[in-house]
């Protein structure tokens, strides 16, 4: 036979074995024999042919009745070496007795004496079409995939290699509603450690023996003559390969058409990509390789990331004394990685060992991390306190209550009264949290600064996952009692008022945290003094509110002093001072100063790239800026790259709901808006929009962002029912929580303006243009309605060119009065 094409493999459509002993590079001449009776065994028809026999479904009769497949020698193909090698497979089968290796029943040779020997009938699929065909998770491919490694493990401890595994060798069959795997074709099967049979044959130097896109680089050396047990795991690792990506690591077509010559240097020499960039490489290709393995197209690759990567590629190491020695070793990794145990191919540094650590033994080391974060806000208090005990015992006492009430307080949080509550392992750190939270009231009453402490360090991991309702309630409580105990110039009350900013600002409240803020900047510019870094954090998010709330002016002095604060006093690298940075850049932008708004936001791309790993979120958060202020500039093609790049990196760090994830993609989307590629910008937006009203509220500013740039996109689309029902449900929503005079406001008053200007609703266009123009849209947005092409169908009507001019009247004015 020719070299084999998966594609094109008998048993791919039968799902039975035809032997295909004779892969050479030379095409051997087919043979058949017509159906009738092998002793007890009466043929039915063909179901595969090789080079040199025959594979028969057949009835054997007696002395039981079953269906066996029957492999028999092609008439005129009984050469010696043929009958050698047919006598070596038969010898290699029956050798083994494993449930995962077809079994062979009988041997014999026919009336003309050509050989045959009869075997378990295996009717199943190739391991890889049954498991996209049931849809196997990565999981069960898992499982499934080491039964195949405990077959190739009892051969070889049975001194034979089978060098032709791939997945139409491995076909799986249900037993018991269970898949079972049966490796299949020894024909090119060698002994290690003995002669199979008394026959004689040789594999010659300088022919190529096996498949292609299996093939071990030591197989296709046609001088190596040492083949061992490696050669299978190679071929193993090359089946998982294709069990978790759905391609093989090189395109068969292309490895080919190449020719001999350089498929056998691709095999040799050439290093496969890891699985996961093999993934991410398919591009849009992968969403139903992803859908047959019941993953998220976008969590997809990430789940190859890391140990299946190193696992599936030791297994593939060119260099055979580095592959894993065994079948065996290669199913015990697998297993590992299964039991969240590290894995033999990993690296064996500390930090990953802990991590699999952690990941095994969830509830206990969720309860310590709840428990260290809740106690990490005080634990420096507790020292200079434990410190202050040495030097005043007269403090002793209190300090040991204290001590006291901590230790009851945090065992508390533990226990479980109720054994029905316990669940196992089941209960996790939040419900931990959430009882402490409920408890602290009561439980450190007698100690309010301690309790203050816990209830703002509660507070920040509350906050931390997006939990704003429980982290402002705890917040709340703490500022209150650090007023009424440490008074409110304290640098603790300084810390809880500011916190509670922060936690009402994530809330969408503005105007609250606008007040809040400002009174942290004034108490701690003269408590602390204005380079403080206390102070010029509370400057960076007063400035951070400013601008959400449409006070650009105030907000770009506030940025430009803490900016300059943060270089004197942190230094220029540092990813606080590139976060102002950041910030005056969208200011900057956001007030039409586009050239100094790209000069900050590259200054800040730049020094980030320099200093911070290619991931971190200084390095985002620089790129997000930037291709904001290109984007608005117009330089579609540059802001699009920047903005595709940091939706992969947000999304597979942060994973798809993080607020961050979700502003880089509705960014995207709005570039994406800007090209005229709307149904894109539009599948965009509603996945945005779908889980910032799950996971912020339907009245979130971020959300009513989403839903205004959703309705514009189907105006574009001239979908106008879907817009004006979007348009004003947004438009609704922002006069009741954010106010008529916002921003917003005005803007989503100005979008339903548009479309009703396309719909040819004149008169009602006009009455909401000058309502966006009187509240709030002139001074802080280009004003150019007359340019508008949305506006077209009002071009040339008088009432119009009034409005015009009056907007740009408010616009002069306001700029006058900056």
């Amino acid at each position: 036979m020719g070299m084999d094409d998966p594609s094109k493999d008998p048993r791919k459509a039968t799902g039975r074995g035809a032997d295909d002993s004779d892969r050479t590079l030379s095409a051997g001449g087919p043979g058949g024999a017509a159906a009738g009776q092998i002793g007890p065994y009466r043929l039915l028809e063909v179901i595969g042919e090789g080079g040199m026999g025959e594979v028969w479904l057949a009835e054997q009769k007696t002395p039981i009745h079953r269906t066996v497949a029957l492999k028999l020698i092609k008439a005129g193909m009984d050469t010696k070496t043929v009958v050698a090698r047919f006598e070596s497979e038969r010898q290699a089968l029956a050798l083994m007795d494993h449930p995962n290796i077809a079994q062979v029943y009988d041997a014999g040779a026919t009336a003309e004496g050509r050989p045959y020997f009869v075997m378990e009938y295996v009717p199943g699929l190739p391991i890889t079409e049954y498991c996209d065909k049931h849809r196997l998770t990565m999981q069960q491919r898992l499982e499934l995939f080491q039964q195949v490694c405990d077959g190739v493990q009892h051969a070889h401890q049975k001194a034979i290699i089978h060098r032709d595994l791939k997945p139409s060798n491995v076909l799986v069959v249900e037993q018991g509603d269970k898949p079972v795997p049966k490796i299949i074709d020894f024909g090119l099967a060698k002994a290690m450690a003995q002669r199979l049979t008394d026959k004689t044959f040789f594999t010659e130097m300088g022919v190529l023996v096996g498949t292609p896109e299996y093939m071990s680089p030591e197989q296709a050396d046609l001088r190596e003559q040492n083949v061992d047990t490696r050669t299978d795991v190679y071929s193993l690792g090359v089946i998982l390969y294709e069990l978790l990506v759905g391609a093989l690591p090189f395109d068969a077509k292309r490895l080919r058409a190449a020719g001999l010559e350089a498929i056998l240097r691709v095999i040799r020499e050439v290093e496969p990509p890891k699985p996961s960039t093999k993934v991410r490489s398919m591009g849009e290709g992968s969403a139903e390789t992803a859908e047959k393995r019941r993953e998220e197209p976008r969590s997809f690759a990430r789940h190859l990331q890391g140990e299946l990567d190193w696992i599936t590629l030791k297994a593939l190491e060119k260099d055979r004394t580095r592959r894993y020695g065994t079948a065996s070793e290669l199913a015990a990794d697998i297993a590992r990685h299964l039991r969240n145990e590290p894995v033999v191919a990993g690296p064996a540094t500390a930090g990953y060992r802990i991590k699999k650590y952690a990941a095994r033994h969830k509830f206990g080391l969720s309860a310590a991390a709840a428990a260290a974060v809740l106690l990490a806000g005080f634990v420096v208090a507790q020292a200079v306190e434990l410190h202050r005990i040495r030097l005043e015992r007269d403090r002793a006492n209190r300090e040991r209550d204290r001590a006291n009430r901590i230790t009851d307080f945090m065992t508390g949080m533990f226990k479980v009264s109720d054994p029905s509550e316990a669940r196992g392992n089941s209960v996790t750190a939040r419900e931990i949290l959430d009882k402490a939270s409920t408890q602290i009231d009561t439980g450190l009453a007698k100690d309010p600064e301690l309790q203050a402490q816990m209830m703002y360090s509660m507070a920040v991991v509350y906050a931390n996952l997006d939990l704003y309702g429980r982290a402002h309630s705890l917040s709340e409580k703490a500022l209150d009692i650090r007023r009424r105990t440490l008074g409110p110039e304290n640098p603790d009350t300084i810390a809880s008022m500011s916190q509670l900013g922060v936690i009402v600002y994530d809330q969408g409240d503005f105007q609250h945290s606008e007040k809040l803020e400002r009174e942290t900047v004034d108490v701690s510019s003269r408590v602390l003094g204005r380079d403080n870094p206390h102070t010029l954090d509370s400057m960076h998010r007063l400035s951070l509110i400013l601008w959400q709330a449409g006070h650009f002016a105030e907000a770009e002095k506030f940025a430009r002093e803490a900016m300059e604060g943060r270089k004197r006093v942190l230094g220029t690298d540092n990813q606080d001072t590139l976060n102002t940075m950041g910030l005056l850049s969208g200011v900057l932008q956001s007030e039409g100063k586009y050239p100094e708004a790209e000069k900050v936001g590259r200054q800040a791309l730049e020094v980030s790239e320099r200093v911070f790993d290619p991931e971190s979120t200084a390095v985002m958060g620089s790129r997000e800026n930037l291709a904001i202020v290109l984007w608005q500039e117009g330089h579609y093609t540059e802001a699009e790259a920047m903005f595709r790049k940091n939706v992969e990196t947000v999304g597979r760090i942060y994973g798809p709901e993080h607020a961050t994830t979700l502003e880089s993609v509705s960014n995207l989307a709005g570039v994406l808006s800007d090209e005229g590629r709307y149904p894109e910008a539009e599948k965009l937006f509603r996945e945005a929009l779908e889980t910032e009203r799950r996971v912020l509220g339907p009245e979130h500013p971020r959300t009513l962002q989403t839903m205004g740039n959703l309705a514009s996109v189907l105006t574009d689309e001239t979908r106008y029912a879907e817009a004006e029902k979007l348009d004003r449900q947004t438009l609704e929503i922002d006069r009741r929580v954010l106010g008529p005079n916002h921003p917003d406001t005005a803007r989503s008053t100005y979008n339903l303006a548009c479309l009703a200007a396309h719909e040819g609703k004149k008169s009602e266009a006009l009455g909401l243009l000058r309502e966006a123009v009187d509240h709030g849209l002139a001074p802080y947005a280009d004003v150019g309605m007359d340019k508008d092409p949305d506006l077209k169908a009002l071009h040339g009507d008088p009432r119009f060119a009034a409005l015009v001019a009056h907007a740009k009247e408010v616009a002069a004015a306001a700029q006058e009065a900056k």
